[in-house]
Parts: structure tokens; sequence; C-alpha cells
């Protein structure tokens, strides 16, 4: 965890509701690339740790005889569960948990994903849990954005989402310091996770990068979506005057584009698997 800052259930408190709407979608094709790296046959167990919405379970479910998600946060499992539903996936269960309480008698699993969550979690304590909570010849998977990737503006006369004057107007309600359930991301949160899990142990195996860069439209709608779905801007954090931010913010995106349309470039998703790792 970030140094100075302690976890609270109230992290993503009403964010569920927006999260799959506002969050970008990882590179099509991620699952099928992530389960032929990984050699996934439709059998084995997957275990998908801070898995929100779902938004990485449910597209690698097929791939496994079961998937767990595991998350401390009701509504996200909730909504993970409608969508399991919607999407006919029947091998897929939730489990309402947050990282350090691994193992949780969950037993075995060919893979635990990590889906830009384990900055969230006691990252040692729990990367040395989840090396025991492996089968044999089983990985652990870190899957992100690929960060700052040399990526094209959408052609004109496309408007980008203007997320430096949102992240300015969330700073102007919420203060200078990032805002994290209840407490502050002064340095932000950790990085360097390939130190982390070679002190448990694990042996780096392998980059994937999954291309993507499609142009994809976006409304007004989902970038309050977007801004409602993150830990910095969630709802909760602006108490009453939470429909005054959303009328800011609005006006702000009308100022932008006047038709309430914006285009971005989807960013290609970083895979990196870790494993299996040594036996002593």
């Amino acid at each position: 965890m970030a140094d100075g800052w302690q976890w609270d259930s109230s992290l993503f408190r009403g964010s569920a509701a927006h999260y799959a709407r506002g969050r970008l979608p990882y590179a099509p094709g991620f699952a099928e690339a992530l389960a032929e790296a990984l050699g996934l046959d439709g059998t084995g167990r997957l275990l998908d740790v801070g898995c929100g919405p779902g938004i990485v379970l449910l597209p690698m479910a097929p791939y496994v005889a079961e998937a767990v998600g595991v998350d401390p946060d009701t509504d996200m499992l909730a909504e993970a569960e409608r969508q399991a539903g919607r999407r006919g996936v029947t091998n897929a269960r939730w489990v309402a948990a947050r990282a350090e309480d691994l193992p949780a008698g969950l037993g075995e699993f060919r893979a635990v994903v990590f889906a830009q969550s384990f900055h969230w979690t006691e990252r040692d304590r729990v990367a040395a849990t989840v090396r025991e909570m492996l089968a044999p010849g089983g990985v652990f998977v870190h899957l992100s954005e690929l960060k700052n990737p040399p990526t094209a503006p959408p052609p004109p006369p496309s408007v980008p989402p203007p997320y430096d004057r949102i992240a300015d107007l969330v700073r102007r309600r919420l203060g200078p310091v990032r805002r994290a359930g209840q407490g502050l991301l002064v340095d932000g949160t950790p990085g360097r996770e390939d130190l982390v899990l070679e002190r448990a142990g694990f042996a780096h195996v392998r980059r994937l990068v999954v291309p993507a860069g499609q142009v994809v439209d976006r409304t007004a709608d989902d970038l309050v979506a977007w801004a409602f779905s993150r830990s910095d801007s969630a709802p909760h954090l602006f108490g009453d005057e939470l429909p005054d931010f959303e009328r800011d913010l609005r006006a702000l995106l009308r100022e932008a584009s006047p038709d309430g349309r914006f285009a971005e470039r989807l960013p290609a998703t970083e895979i990196m698997i870790w494993g299996p790792p040594r036996r002593d």
C-alpha cells in the first residue's frame, strides 16, 4: 500500500454502477492472448483479485473450468453477477473479501490475476500468499493499460476527452491531494511490482502487449461515468456537493464539445506473467 495510507471500505463506494460504462475496455483480444500464453484449455481454475464488476474475469471464464472473483465491494460483486447473467457465464462465482483475507479457503488456481488492483493491497503479504495458492505450474498475472504509449490522437474534427480539465475540477472540489477512501494519497500508489514479486520468490516469465489503437466514441454521459468510476472522484467523496460537481462537470464537457461527443484511442493492454514460483 501507499505509505501513510490505509485501505477502507469506502474506496470505490458508489462507483460500481458507473464502472463498465465509464472505463475504457482492455484491448480486444486480451483474453484470447492471455489464454494462449497460459495454455488454458477449459480446465483448471482462475482467480481474479479485485475483480470489480468482472471486466477481466468474465472474458476469461470460457477458458477455465471455474473463475472466482474476489472483491471487498459488494456493489461491485452484485454488478459482476448481473453482467455474468447477461453474458450467460455460468462457471463464475463471487467472494466478498479483501486480498489480505486470502487464501480464504478458496483452494488452488492455475492463474491468479490482478487487473490494476495489486497496488491497493499489502503487496508483500499478498504476493507471498498467492504463491502458496498456485497449482503446480501456476502463475501470477498483472494486467493493466500500457502506460505512456506513443499513440496518435484521434483524427480531426474529433474532440478528445478533456481529462486534464476534469482533474482540475476534481481538485478544486476535493483539494490538491488525491483522495482515496477516507485517506489521502500524498505520493500516489506504489509501483515496481517486479521487486515485490521477486521478494516473494516469483520468476519473471513473459511480457505480453496486446495492441489496440481503435478510435472509440465517447459521450458526455460516458465521461461523467468515468469520473464517478474512479477512486479519487468516487461519488461519496463529494457528499452534499455531488449534484453541484456533476453540474459543473457537465458544463465543462459542453464547453469542450457542444454536441457532447468525444473520441479517443484505446490503449494497448500490458500483461505481465510471473511464475512458476521457485519452490524452497
